[in-house]
């Protein structure tokens, strides 16, 4: 059977599914000591989550690029990452979405949550021919993701700087991955 074009795949449990971010090290430690983001975490700009591990890894260089070198999994509500994908307009306009271009740029000023479906990455960060979803959240969506969806912070640096090490020692990682499962939204 086809992979669909765009699906969600995270590692999730009935009542959590795992997101990732990559931060500096002042906000990371703030956040795995306080269960939240703290005082240094910007509560005022956009804050992007990704579901898929091989994606943060792509975004963040596998921990190695600067101020993303803390790689956090944070488990969220299913009920606060529902509500986030429910309510969310996509970031780039299309005409396929049946609405004007204004409607659009209205809805997007609107929303606290933007939705983009980039192309999922492999383990070197090769495009694969399917999507996977980053999440968008500002203003109200924001402060309810840190005040309300967050459930626990686990930082996995060490983790992904040994899995980095294996790869580029040309070893096969594929089984040592978080095995993400589709996601159906509720």
């Amino acid at each position: 059977m086809e992979r669909p074009q765009r699906e969600i795949r995270a590692v999730y449990t009935d009542e959590t599914i795992r997101v990732y971010q990559a931060y500096n090290r002042t906000i990371a430690e703030e956040a795995v000591r306080c269960g939240t983001f703290g005082a240094h975490f910007s509560m005022n700009r956009m804050t992007w989550i990704k579901p898929s591990f091989l994606w943060m890894m792509y975004r963040c260089g596998w921990g190695q690029k600067q101020d993303q070198e803390r790689v956090l999994a944070i488990d969220i509500s299913r009920a606060g990452f529902d509500k986030a994908v429910k309510s969310a307009v996509i970031s780039t306009y299309s005409e396929a979405l049946g609405i004007t271009k204004e409607e659009w740029q209205e809805q997007v000023r609107s929303s606290d949550v933007r939705v983009q479906w980039d192309p999922e990455k492999d383990v070197n960060g090769n495009d694969l021919p399917y999507r996977s979803i980053q999440i968008g959240l500002r203003g109200e969506a924001v402060k309810e993701y840190v005040n309300s969806w967050i459930v626990k912070i686990t930082d996995i640096t060490d983790q992904v700087s040994e899995l980095y090490a294996l790869k580029e020692a040309g070893k096969d990682i594929s089984g040592m991955l978080p095995e993400e499962k589709v996601y159906d939204i509720r």
